[in-house]
């Protein structure tokens, strides 16, 4: 028997707008292309659905009115061109994040052949994002978390298999005073989207129950990997590289001061997401 995917559609918003999502439509209709294998764009192609496609729609909706993660249920998240695989055990980057992408991108624009390293990596999305944008870039992924560095494992194997230039991965503490020692003053750019979130902050269900803590919050003011990411990122960049570190939107103005701080660092500036709201700051080391 077939269903019209318009009304299956409409039960999803309806019973994820009951359950406080966020964003219950978009949700419904990715879960909607996640179910049927179509881009989220072509669902007005597809009228109607067998009725086991839509009670795997039901159970997914069902998970994520828990407020289970989007991607948890879709198994993937997406950064530039690619998309990576995500889950249990690794931080779900957040859409904003594609900001700091972009500058990056831009910050490497007239470098030949160069040397980035991504701080905090979690499951390498940006690293790999870097890799593939960047084929003549050498990237350098960093995570204190073995879990984490699995799944970055995993889809730095799968992006080589699509045909990317591979990633080097670490083990490695940003607060380590020698961390990538043999890197100093060579790196052209890094980048960072460390955890952020002062200790005690309210955050969504989603974060609270599936994000790994030591991911998400970072000392009472929200700042202590950052201090250290600041000094490691001092120490790593060559004359004339750059520096991307995202933060809470509470950080603002103690993020840029940060970097404001350090002699060796110029040109702070802070940016905003679509929301307006603060969202990264960037620096070039002096030359």
């Amino acid at each position: 028997m077939r269903h019209p995917l318009r009304l299956a559609i409409r039960d999803a918003e309806r019973i994820l707008t009951a359950a406080g999502v966020d964003s219950p439509r978009t949700d419904a209709e990715l879960l909607a292309s996640h179910v049927l294998g179509v881009e989220r764009g072509r669902l007005v192609l597809v009228p109607l659905v067998s009725s086991e496609q839509v009670d795997e729609l039901a159970g997914l909706v069902r998970r994520r009115a828990a407020r289970e993660p989007l991607q948890h249920l879709t198994g993937t998240v997406a950064m530039g061109a690619i998309e990576v695989s995500v889950g249990p055990g690794v931080f779900v980057p957040r859409p904003e994040t594609e900001l700091l992408f972009a500058w990056a991108l831009a910050a490497l624009e007239g470098v030949h052949s160069p040397v980035v390293v991504d701080l905090c990596t979690g499951s390498g999305v940006l690293a790999l994002a870097v890799a593939q944008a960047r084929p003549d870039a050498v990237v350098h992924a960093v995570d204190v978390d073995l879990s984490a560095l699995a799944w970055a494992r995993r889809n730095a194997d799968a992006r080589v298999t699509a045909g990317d230039t591979g990633i080097r991965l670490h083990h490695g503490d940003v607060t380590e005073p020698g961390l990538l020692s043999e890197l100093d003053g060579q790196v052209d750019l890094v980048l960072c989207n460390p955890p952020y979130v002062p200790d005690g902050t309210e955050v969504p269900p989603e974060v609270a129950a599936h994000d790994p803590a030591h991911a998400v919050f970072s000392g009472p003011d929200g700042l202590t990997v950052i201090r250290s990411v600041v000094s490691l990122a001092a120490r790593l960049l060559r004359p004339g590289g750059h520096l991307a570190i995202e933060h809470d939107d509470t950080h603002g103005e103690s993020v840029p001061a940060l970097l404001g701080a350090r002699r060796v660092l110029s040109t702070v500036e802070s940016h905003v997401d679509l929301a307006g709201r603060p969202r990264f700051a960037t620096a070039a080391r002096v030359g």
